[in-house]
């Protein structure tokens, strides 16, 4: 008989759970859960502020998508993908996540599918989870570059991979963003910012 799914509320916030289990628990809706080293993260489903932010980095990769098909074969979501890091007992959800090819490994898809490059947006009470604990876990899942955008701060930290380590930059308008990962693709971050400012907070 199968064993019954487990079910994550948010009061679960804090409790310890294996890698195993978090990723085959059923999640109270309305919520946003992620796992760091074995603990159960809750967190409100962020709010407009954030998704227009998010909409416009992924219509901007889009848009280079549709134009150079050849240079990029997904682009995932938070509900749409997830990234099991085994060795950190972590689950994470990032906000956008750009695969250039497809996966090699169906049956363990989202412990061995890595990333090219992936872009958190800061919201409240994301800034440590995104400056820090996903800073080294995407490092060490195997992705090439991690953006964070920050409307706050009205700048782009880009952390791009190079002989094992992050090389860091940081992106602030009018300037422009380039990647060899994606030839003639251009980031205007300002674009971002604006997005987040005709909301309001």
């Amino acid at each position: 008989m199968p064993k019954a799914a487990i079910k994550v509320r948010p009061q679960d916030a804090g409790r310890r759970m294996s890698l195993d289990e978090f990723d085959t628990a059923e999640g109270q809706p309305g919520y946003v859960y992620e796992l760091s080293k074995g603990i159960v993260l809750v967190s409100d489903v962020p709010n407009r502020r954030h998704l227009v932010q998010v909409q416009e980095v992924r219509r901007q990769l889009m848009v280079h998508q549709l134009q150079h098909p050849d240079q990029v074969n997904m682009i995932a979501g938070s509900g749409e993908c997830k990234i099991l890091i085994g060795a950190e007992e972590s689950e994470r959800h990032p906000d956008v996540a750009v695969y250039k090819r497809p996966p090699d490994d169906e049956d363990n898809l989202w412990a061995n599918w890595v990333p090219d490059i992936v872009v958190e947006v800061i919201s409240a009470g994301s800034e440590h989870r995104d400056y820090v604990e996903k800073r080294q876990e995407y490092l060490l899942f195997g992705v090439r570059e991690y953006w964070v955008v920050d409307a706050d701060r009205e700048e782009v930290q880009v952390l791009r991979r190079r002989a094992g380590r992050w090389t860091e930059r940081v992106v602030r308008p009018p300037k422009v963003y380039t990647t060899k990962l994606l030839p003639g693709f251009e980031f205007h971050c300002a674009t971002v910012f604006e997005a987040a400012e005709a909301v309001g907070e």
